[in-house]
């Protein structure tokens, strides 16, 4: 799972932006944007409304919870409200063309079978199912073989 701290990272260097410069149009102060990047500190809830308005993405993509870069209100933008209007067909506005980043295929499942609970729950039910007669059964032909 990518943290926000990667993300703000990946979102400066894309923007080729130095860390100072960055923190510098955001009124934020000097060192803040390293301190955010290596994890020292966490934005507060307004630096994180202003980092994702800077890069145009949304608070959900900037804290690491999501891959869709799209902003929140951004989606609604291209809809009428009116349904009685002849055509009416919701669009969503055209999300701004970026580099393709691709995301970690199965980090969420990586991040979920590396926690010791899910781990030793594992454990459990493969020693369960061995000890078993079924298990037992697998285990002889397994050895028979």
């Amino acid at each position: 799972m990518v943290t926000m701290a990667q993300r703000i990272e990946s979102l400066r260097t894309e923007a080729n932006l130095s860390r100072p410069a960055l923190a510098a149009a955001l009124g934020f102060p000097k060192g803040s944007i390293e301190k955010f990047e290596t994890g020292r500190q966490t934005p507060s809830k307004e630096q994180q409304e202003k980092l994702a308005a800077h890069f145009g993405v949304s608070l959900f993509y900037l804290r690491g919870e999501s891959g869709d870069r799209t902003r929140q209100e951004d989606w609604m933008s291209g809809v009428s409200l009116n349904d009685d209007e002849p055509g009416f067909t919701p669009t969503p506005a055209p999300k701004p063309k970026r580099p393709k980043q691709e995301e970690p295929q199965g980090a969420m499942l990586d991040a979920v079978l590396a926690s010791k609970p899910v781990q030793e729950l594992l454990r459990k039910i493969v020693l369960d199912t061995l000890r078993s007669p079924e298990g037992q059964d697998l285990i002889r032909k397994a050895l028979q073989k």
